[in-house]
């Protein structure tokens, strides 16, 4: 779409969302690896508030997800957490979220934000955000009950895929050779068997965030080595689910590995036995507890992450250069990666 078109498009859902205040400034922060497109909003008070704009995929999984995103910051009030999630902005309320029939945009408050971690976390930094996000993971786990559940699961989106590679046409819809179709066939049908052995269904499901990274949560740093950062703020939920804690770890695995998050662009399994992360799941494990069964399926919600957001979903949330180039990788490298994973360091962790 055109500068001409977005600014039509946010002109009209801001127009439905009838705020008094007027756009006077527009300002494009879309992320350059994404398709999402991001816009800061500079109003006629002064005050800034960000839009995101869509047309790929579903409108009606968008809204879904707003709505339970919405009743996630009501729920946490009261909480150490009530203002971490940058909220959704409402009318009559309920989330706004505008739909022409063709794009679709919803509005947020502008995030306050403190501190940046740096690109690669020490020990104590390391441990300090296990803990944290255990705290928050409590506070999710606390709210699950009151959260509706969600039109998609990771075991619907598992089998959609399995669909979409099962056809004659996969090579040509994924631009990928068929041997890697093959192999990604495998791995999806391998993952719903493995659903099925541990019964996930019966499994708790919470609300999380799923893409964790450097770049879109801050902290309130503290002088202290007991108490280094407390979470301070979060934006950017593109990966918002209502599914099992132990999807947010690989992200979590990157942040805390020795490379640092923000220095490699892989998707690569190594950093979910990184030493760092052995100790980042010790000290999560002593705020919130794991299981054997929860660091056994680690690997398996990694699987998920490759087949879901890489492949099935690549085309959303990637540019077309790196959808290309991720998806390649999925069938060559970081799926057959998984069997080569020794999960006994993480078992003693929570062991010890």
């Amino acid at each position: 779409m055109s500068h001409v078109g977005y600014r039509q498009a946010l002109d009209a859902a801001w127009s439905d969302f009838g705020d008094e205040r007027s756009i006077i400034g527009i300002d494009d922060t879309s992320p350059n690896v994404s398709t999402n497109s991001v816009f800061r909003l500079h109003l006629s008070d002064g005050t800034r508030v960000f839009a995101k704009v869509s047309n790929y995929g579903s409108y009606f999984l968008f809204a879904e997800d707003h709505d339970r995103l919405f009743r996630c910051t009501q729920l946490i009030q009261g909480t150490r957490f009530e203002h971490f999630l940058a909220p959704v902005l409402e009318k009559a309320n309920r989330p706004f979220t505008y739909y022409d029939g063709n794009l679709w945009v919803a509005f947020y408050g502008e995030a306050n934000k403190r501190d940046m971690l740096p690109p690669q976390l020490n020990r104590e930094q390391s441990t300090c955000l296990a803990r944290e996000i255990a705290q928050f993971h409590l506070v999710c786990d606390s709210i699950a009950t009151d959260i509706p559940a969600t039109s998609n699961s990771i075991k619907s989106d598992a089998i959609h895929l399995l669909d979409l590679l099962s056809s004659p046409f996969a090579p040509k819809n994924f631009s990928l050779p068929p041997e890697h179709i093959g192999v990604l066939h495998k791995h999806t049908h391998d993952f719903l068997i493995e659903l099925e052995n541990i019964r996930y269904d019966s499994w708790k499901r919470i609300p999380i965030l799923v893409d964790w990274n450097l770049g879109n949560f801050s902290v309130d740093n503290h002088d202290s080595s007991a108490q280094p950062f407390t979470l301070f703020s979060r934006w950017d939920y593109d990966w918002f689910r209502v599914e099992s804690r132990l999807l947010d770890f690989y992200f979590l695995s990157r942040v805390s590995s020795s490379t640092g998050d923000q220095t490699q662009w892989s998707y690569s399994p190594h950093t979910l036995v990184e030493p760092e992360f052995v100790e980042f799941i010790r000290a999560y494990h002593e705020v919130f507890p794991l299981t054997e069964s929860d660091i056994r399926f680690l690997p398996e919600a990694y699987r998920f992450f490759i087949l879901n957001y890489v492949v099935r979903e690549g085309a959303r949330f990637f540019r077309p250069d790196l959808c290309t180039k991720f998806r390649s990788n999925a069938a060559r490298s970081y799926l057959p990666a998984i069997d080569r994973l020794d999960l006994t360091p993480l078992l003693r962790a929570i062991s010890s």
